[in-house]
């Protein structure tokens, strides 16, 4: 098995001991991306909308690192430490992931790195 790591700048850097992504058997894994600015390494500040778009700007830029764009994306797993905010996140979603949609996971966890609300991981195929 062969696999490439992704490395990109204009994406968050990973906070521990990951990859931004790896390349393997024609599929493209991409990290979990919280609402960092990949500018400051701050987290973004301004609730969940704000989140959830710089969450989705994230994997953006990490799928362009590729010559990807979200029609490549196969599966995504989002995670919402509020679940009352699930439609909030959808529409931000929904001006990234269009039809036909990748398939989807959310799951309602306790906590997020860094305090983040949100936090979004995807499959791409290459």
């Amino acid at each position: 098995m062969s696999k490439s790591v992704l490395a990109t700048q204009n994406a968050p850097a990973a906070i521990g001991p990951y990859s931004q992504g790896i390349e393997v058997n024609g599929l493209l894994f991409c990290s979990g991306q919280i609402a960092i600015d990949p500018a400051s390494g701050a987290l973004v500040e301004g609730g969940i909308e704000a989140q959830a778009e710089q969450c989705c700007k994230n994997v953006m830029a990490l799928l362009a690192a590729k010559g990807l764009t979200a029609a490549n994306v196969v599966k995504t797993t989002v995670f919402i430490t509020n679940m009352d905010d699930f439609a909030k996140v959808n529409a931000i979603y929904a001006n990234y992931f269009t039809e036909p949609f990748p398939a989807r996971s959310c799951v309602g966890v306790a906590t997020l790195p860094k305090g983040a609300l949100v936090e979004v991981e995807v499959i791409a195929a290459l």
